[in-house]
């Protein structure tokens, strides 16, 4: 076996860096590496769309929820056959994509016990076009309180995984709506809400199970759309995300679609897998099992 690592050593503000030479030592155990440390935003995406990938049996990526996404779009920068399967390597603060697969954060070695399996499956891929650009996504992409949350957990990556949840619970309790129109598959719904996520997969941040039916082969976005509600409701609700009980709220409404398209009345940043990319008005698309990945 020949495998591509993208390690990204900044992961987990800069913690993982250390974790790349017994990283390393476990993949030669049974591969020959090539290594690819990034450098800073992008550069993931950069070194995979441009590397010589004939010969691989697979890419790894190695870092957070952001450097999955971005070795995820470097793959889709490349034609269909040419993409080998994606491993998942959670050495990052968020690795909401790998508890889809067993992993918890921190389990990098379950991650490479499950390249070394070599069994791959797969997996849903979601397509995002917005005015700025398209890409792809594996996780999530939420619009409204997660890009709040997102742009004020930057500064608090201090406090590690507790940062997205902390900063989760004061944005809520801000209780900032979005009037929103969502067209999911023909069906229009309209209102202000405090968030919309569009989930491929079951969770988001790194233990909130935000779309507990999600299944990431069925061929169908999963959505989560919470309207407005008093902050008592809040502090109510919160603490319900982690075991996926959220859904049972008046205020909360789910469906699955295989096309959704959001429109605000003014422009909204998007949050996918981790990272800030793109505006509304968006059309996300459910690429059905359009790629292979290293799973159980």
């Amino acid at each position: 076996m020949k495998l591509l690592l993208i390690f990204n050593p900044h992961a987990a503000a800069g913690r993982a860096a250390r974790l790349l030479e017994p990283l390393s030592s476990c993949l030669e155990q049974f591969a020959g590496i090539d290594v690819c440390s990034t450098s800073g935003p992008g550069d993931a995406t950069k070194q995979v769309a441009e590397s010589t990938l004939a010969g691989y049996d697979g890419v790894l990526a190695a870092g957070g929820d952001g450097t999955l996404f971005e070795v995820l779009n470097g793959l889709y920068a490349r034609p269909p056959g040419d993409r080998p399967p994606l491993g998942v390597i959670p050495v990052g603060t968020g690795n909401a994509f790998a508890r889809d697969l067993g992993l918890l954060p921190g389990d990098w070695k379950k991650g490479v016990d499950l390249v070394a399996g070599g069994r791959t499956r797969r997996f849903d891929v979601g397509r995002v076009v917005s005015p700025q650009g398209s890409y792809h996504y594996l996780n999530i992409v939420g619009a409204g309180l997660p890009v709040d949350v997102m742009r004020s957990s930057l500064h608090l990556k201090a406090l590690g995984r507790a940062s997205y949840s902390v900063t989760s619970l004061l944005k809520a309790l801000q209780m900032r709506c979005y009037p929103l129109k969502i067209t999911a598959d023909g069906r229009v719904i309209e209102g202000d809400f405090l968030f919309i996520e569009v989930s491929n997969t079951r969770y988001t941040g790194t233990s909130f199970l935000i779309a507990p039916a999600a299944e990431p082969d069925d061929g169908l976005l999963d959505l989560v759309l919470v309207g407005r509600l008093p902050r008592l409701r809040v502090l109510r609700l919160f603490p319900s995300v982690f075991k996926g009980r959220h859904v049972d709220f008046d205020e909360v409404e789910t469906l699955q679609a295989r096309e959704v398209r959001i429109e605000a009345e003014r422009e909204l940043m998007l949050a996918p897998d981790g990272e800030l990319r793109g505006v509304t008005p968006v059309t996300i698309t459910c690429l059905h099992r359009d790629l292979d990945v290293f799973a159980p």
